[in-house]
């Protein structure tokens, strides 16, 4: 009777380790993505050596006061409104009507990709604690495969960045917006506060914050593994289901 019961467990545990390492790039790149979306990121960005300046008159300061109100629109629950009713110092609108749609667009791409990652996440540790008490073993193959799925995605996205950037930049934007929207001139508030060179700045960033926790979990799972197994030993009785 084991025997047929056993087909079923043994397919279960293989969802569970193949949607951690599936799962594992896509919710350490969001979180990723979230850490940037800082007043830290901005205070970094804007005051380093070799950042571009406003050739239309932002100051460091200016960039420093005013970038953060586009940063926590993004991220609290108000309306278009938030950014609509700010003015300049000499009462100029701060953002006209294109650059509101496209904040309108970017909040909704941004909040729609952070509750994915909190479903994803929820849905991870669920599968992390189910394996963990079912087949420990697994669980380190499967942070391993995300490991590395990580680090050859962040690698081909960088990659591509480096070496393609407009191509890259006008790729991911085509994505989730319509063509046009978020293209604006270089007087424009949102290209005065984040040129290209922040946009180029924070998928690095990005890019090395993923590759440096999963090197981090890659070390880890490869030292648990050979613990007591070779990565390419069969499961041993330990990480069998009770009969």
């Amino acid at each position: 009777m084991s025997h047929y019961f056993r087909v079923p467990r043994y397919f279960g545990l293989a969802i569970l380790r193949s949607y951690i390492a599936a799962a594992f790039p896509f919710f350490l790149i969001l979180v990723s993505a979230r850490l940037v979306m800082t007043p830290l990121f901005l205070s970094f960005e804007y005051t380093r050596s070799g950042f571009p300046s406003d050739p239309y008159g932002f100051s460091m300061q200016d960039r420093l006061d005013y970038a953060p109100y586009a940063l926590q629109y993004l991220l609290n629950d108000t309306d278009i409104d938030f950014l609509g009713n700010l003015r300049f110092t000499d009462g100029k609108e701060m953002y006209n009507v294109r650059e509101l749609q496209h904040m309108r667009d970017v909040k909704e791409v941004t909040q729609f990709a952070f509750t994915f990652a909190l479903i994803i996440g929820f849905m991870a540790i669920v599968s992390v604690l189910a394996l963990r008490q079912l087949a420990p073993r697994l669980l380190w193959q499967a942070l391993f495969s995300g490991s590395m799925l990580t680090l050859a995605l962040i690698a081909s996205v960088v990659l591509i960045a480096i070496t393609s950037w407009d191509t890259f930049f006008t790729t991911f934007h085509g994505l989730f917006f319509a063509g046009g929207t978020w293209q604006f001139a270089y007087s424009d508030t949102l290209i005065r506060l984040f040129p290209e060179q922040f946009w180029f700045d924070a998928a690095l960033t990005i890019g090395a914050f993923s590759v440096s926790t999963a090197l981090i979990v890659l070390w880890v799972s490869v030292q648990r593994m050979n613990k007591k197994h070779s990565i390419l030993t069969p499961l041993s009785t330990n990480d069998k289901l009770p009969q």
